[in-house]
Formats: structure tokens, C-alpha cells, sequence
């Protein structure tokens, strides 16, 4: 492995811009393909005995916390359209679609002793129509939307729900595992808990950060692990599946050269990235020491009489380390980091116990979301970064897009998809990273969480104000149609 020294080297090596598209073709194993999540596009939100989960509770609740009052009840109406989503699919050429299982649609209850047959057949006939059309189903058993009944017993802060994920894991394996050979545990878990635990600002809406966050994590991480290893011992020998758990960040870049700006820049990867993807895909495993060393000294600082982070045991970092068949990655943008002595001792919270001011240049090309500007550049580092981290593992970008408001002629998207895509072919063939996959989010515009539906990522744009709600191709379409069948990101590569 690199010393620290070399690896900034070579980062500040990468920050150049990526320039005109790259004229080599992707490897002949490199995959393409597209997703979404179940709360986001389904609908049928209470159709044929599909349980309610957070989602549903929270928007109709506190429908003022969404942008223009809006929910998930139809959405893309996929739960009744997915014949036309995988004939999508099919037009595009696509060699995988990464979708999320909804928990409550299959066990209403969370618990697996009442299990919807309704519920499992949409799954079943959708799994069906993609391997017929020789689409690969990769699954996520949860993109975010907890069974109402298990967030009524604590959620993600009881560990409880490590054996009711692991039974809903272990059921899923069993109905769906003959056909689906890619499973990921979890998407994005620092999501769901900073931002429902910690800030409170997703469901459940609870509002402990720096205490209720890193206990649904820990949480998270032992029911991952448990999912992992239930796989890895009753079903690996008769599927040969694969199983993963999604981990997202951006590139934090340091905002100068100095010492204490690249410490900053790191230390926050390690408080966003690290903290679960340390656990599962370093050698060593447990969170990232200064994790673990920052948030013990401000905790006894603060008056607590042990760490609010929680501690694994030997044991518990052994079973969950190397639970992992591929490294799977969501990321988007880029940020500048800078050290901040502005999070004096006081109520904890995240972003004290990081104490790191992050921002964007004002001159990056902007999307419709605020937080999404494009950066190429960011996402070379950050595969380099990773590689060099984590001891060199497969790696499949589950999740990559743009923002705009809709518009069929999205040459916003088109640029950004090709500017990313020359950043990720230049780690491989320049810098030696084994990235195998890429996946485009997403398929169709959609619900996205707070914002609604006034921001759009869709390569297929949906009509909200009619009930059918029809799919019309964008030009990213055909795009990324032509770069799936030639593995390449200009009229001609070279061989």
C-alpha cells in the first residue's frame, strides 16, 4: 500500500479535469445498467395487503415537510406498470436494473410469520420479466422504508431488528435467490440515520444527533453482517449469489494545501464513508479510529461516562468485517473541506464531532439540486482513495446521476454522464482500479424524499399530472443506450 505521502501525491496528480471524452472502450466485463427504490417509483401504497412503512406514515403526517405537500401513494405507479419499466429497460440496452424490495409490501407486519403471497408474486413476475428480456436483477433488500410496526418498537435503535432483518434477509433469499445472483443489505445507512435519528428530517424524525444516529448504525452494521453471513452459509453453495451493502459519499477535497485542510478533508470521509464502510470492507474492520478516539474524548468532555459511540466486541468486529462480495458505491459530487475550531464542547452532534466546514466552488457546473454540482475529477479520486484504502476490492458504482427539472432534451445529464464516465475509465485503465459496473440513477423521475418531485434524475421522464403517468424517452436515453452497446463514449474508440 501506498505511504500517506504518495497517496496525496497522486491525488493532487488527479485533480486536473478530465477533458474531452476518453476514445478507449470500457472492458468487454464491464456492465451497465439503472435503478431505483421502492418508496420512490412503486405506488400502491396500500394495494393487495402491502403493509404501511415509514415513508407512508411520515409524508401523510407531516405532509408539510415535503416539498408542495407530495407522497409516494402512486409515484411512477410502477407497482402496476412494471411490464412497461422493464420494456424500458429493454430498449435500453440495459445488462442489470438495481431496484429496492419493499419490506412492507412483502411482510405487512415486518415479521416474517405473515408473509403477502401479492406481495411476493410482484416481485416474482418482475424478477421473471427482466431475466426473460436477459436483464439481471441486482436487489436491495432496504432502501429506507421500515415497516411502521418495527419503528413503533424503537427501529434501527433496537437491536431487535438485527433478527427481523436477518429472517426477512433469510426469506428473500429463499423466494427470490434461485434468479437473483446481486443482493445489497442496506443503501446509503448513514442516510436514513444521521438524517432520520440524528437530524431528525426523515422518518422517524427523531432528533438525537451524535447519540441516536451512531446507535442505528451500529444496529445497521450487526444486521448487515448477520444478512451476510445467513447467505454465505445456508444459500452461496446452491445460488452462487453475491451479497453487498451500499455505502455513499462525495469527494472530499481539501480546500487548500494545507496540513490541517488535507487532515479535514480525510477525517470527514472517514465520519461519512468510514463509518460504514470501515466495518464491512477494511482489512481491520470496527469504525475508523478517529471515529472512535474524537467521540470518546468529546464524550467525556461533555459529561458522558462512556463514548456515545457505541463499542463492537472483538468478536462482533470479526463477524462483520469482509462481509462483502463486492464494494458496492453511491456517489454523486464533490466538496471542499477545510479544518473548523468552530464546534467548541456543548451539545454533541455529526458535525461537532467531525468539526470540518465543507462547501462547493461557485464555478462548477450546477444540476437542480443544490447539493449536486459536477466534478469529475472528484469521482477519479475518490476510486483511487478507495482502492488505496481498502485493499483493492471489485468495485460497482450502484448509483451516479444528475438533476435537472424534466426536460426531455437533458443535455445537462448527457454531460454529466460523460464527463463521470471518462473519470471512472481513466481509474481503470490509467490507474488500475477494478470498477466492473456502473449504474445510472435513475431510470424514471421520481419521489425524491423531501424535495418531491421538483427535482428529476430520470433518463425516462414521467408525466406526474396524468394518472397514467407515461414514460417518454429523454435524449440521455439514447446516450447512454449507444455507450451500453459500444462500451464506448465517442463515435470511434480505440481498441
Amino acid at each position: 500500500m501506498k505511504s500517506r505521502a504518495l497517496l496525496l501525491l497522486s491525488l493532487h496528480i488527479l485533480s486536473r479535469t478530465t477533458g474531452e471524452p476518453i476514445n478507449k472502450k470500457f472492458p468487454e466485463n464491464f456492465i451497465f445498467g439503472t435503478a431505483t427504490a421502492a418508496y420512490q417509483v412503486e405506488g400502491g401504497w396500500q394495494d393487495d395487503g402491502k403493509g404501511e412503512n415509514i415513508w407512508d406514515y411520515f409524508t401523510h403526517t407531516y405532509p408539510d415537510r415535503i416539498a408542495n405537500g407530495e407522497n409516494g401513494d402512486v409515484a411512477c405507479d410502477s407497482y402496476h406498470k412494471y411490464l412497461e419499466d422493464v420494456d424500458l429497460l429493454k430498449n435500453l440496452g440495459a445488462n442489470f436494473y438495481r431496484f429496492s424490495f419493499s419490506w412492507a409490501r412483502i411482510l405487512p407486519t415486518g415479521k416474517a410469520d405473515q408473509v403477502n403471497q401479492a406481495g411476493v408474486d410482484y416481485y416474482k413476475n418482475l424478477i421473471s420479466a427482466l431475466k426473460s428480456n436477459g436483464i439481471e436483477p441486482f436487489v436491495t433488500l432496504y432502501h429506507w422504508d421500515l415497516p411502521k410496526p418495527l419503528e413503533d418498537i424503537g427501529g434501527w435503535l433496537n437491536e431487535t431488528l438485527v433478527e427481523y432483518f436477518a429472517d426477512y434477509a433469510r426469506l428473500s433469499f429463499t423466494l427470490f435467490g434461485d434468479d437473483v445472483k446481486n443482493w445489497m443489505t442496506f443503501n446509503e445507512a448513514d442516510q436514513f440515520c444521521q438524517v432520520g435519528y440524528g437530524y431528525g428530517a426523515f422518518p422517524p424524525g427523531i432528533r438525537q444527533d451524535g447519540i441516536d444516529d451512531y446507535l442505528c448504525g451500529h444496529t445497521v452494521l450487526k444486521a448487515h453482517a448477520k444478512a451476510y453471513h445467513i447467505y454465505d452459509e445456508e444459500f452461496r453453495a446452491t445460488q452462487n449469489g453475491r451479497v453487498s451493502m451500499v455505502v455513499d459519499t462525495e469527494w472530499y477535497e481539501p480546500a487548500s494545501d494545507s496540513d490541517q485542510d488535507k487532515e479535514a478533508a480525510d477525517r470527514k470521509l472517514q465520519f461519512t464513508f468510514g463509518w460504514f464502510a470501515n466495518a464491512i470492507y477494511h482489512p481491520d474492520g470496527n469504525y475508523p479510529q478517529v471515529m472512535i478516539d474524537r467521540i470518546a474524548d468529546r464524550s467525556q468532555k461533555e459529561g458522558f461516562s462512556k463514548s456515545r459511540l457505541p463499542e463492537f466486541t472483538p468478536e462482533e468486529v470479526d463477524y462483520i468485517k469482509g462481509t462483502f462480495d463486492f464494494f458496492s458505491l453511491n456517489t454523486y459530487s464533490t466538496n471542499l473541506a477545510e479544518w473548523s475550531d468552530d464546534y467548541a464542547i456543548g451539545n454533541p452532534g455529526w458535525d461537532a464531532d467531525t468539526s470540518v466546514t465543507t462547501y462547493q466552488d461557485g464555478s462548477w457546473n450546477s444540476s437542480a439540486s443544490s447539493w449536486l454540482k459536477v466534478v469529475p475529477w472528484g469521482m477519479r479520486k475518490l476510486l483511487n482513495w478507495i482502492n488505496e484504502n481498502y485493499d483493492h476490492p471489485e468495485i460497482v458504482i450502484t448509483e451516479n446521476g444528475f438533476s435537472d427539472h424534466g426536460e426531455l432534451d437533458d443535455q445537462g445529464r448527457i454531460n454529466y454522464y460523460t464527463e463521470y464516465l471518462s473519470a471512472i475509465l481513466q481509474a481503470i485503465l490509467e490507474d488500475g482500479v477494478n470498477v466492473t459496473g456502473y449504474t445510472a440513477w435513475g431510470l424514471l423521475d421520481n419521489f425524491q424524499w423531501l424535495n418531491g418531485y421538483t427535482e428529476k434524475f430520470g433518463i425516462y421522464q414521467v408525466n406526474f399530472d396524468d394518472p397514467d403517468r407515461p414514460r417518454t424517452p429523454k435524449a440521455s436515453t439514447e446516450f447512454l443506450k449507444k455507450v451500453i452497446a459500444t462500451k464506448c463514449l465517442v463515435d470511434v474508440c480505440e481498441d
